[in-house]
């Protein structure tokens, strides 16, 4: 019972570390708050792969400028 209330206790302090502890933190501790939000942001971006879009919106426009150019 008290290991559970425990890791919630310690869960919860982690999370306002790393969530608002830039904030309201003396200077050491604020630097590595940042450091450590910053750090797990890019590890968790860096889960998911960059999409790359199959359609190009663009194309199709500048190659109907370059024809009307050619035709001018």
């Amino acid at each position: 019972m008290f290991k559970k209330s425990y890791f919630i206790l310690a869960f919860l302090i982690f999370v306002v570390f790393v969530g608002i502890g830039d904030r309201i933190l003396p200077e050491p501790m604020k630097s590595a708050s940042l450091n450590t939000r910053k750090t797990i942001n890019k590890n968790l971006i860096g889960l998911f792969p960059t999409r790359e879009s199959k359609l190009k919106p663009h194309e199709r426009t500048r190659k109907a400028i370059e024809e009307a150019e050619k035709n001018k």
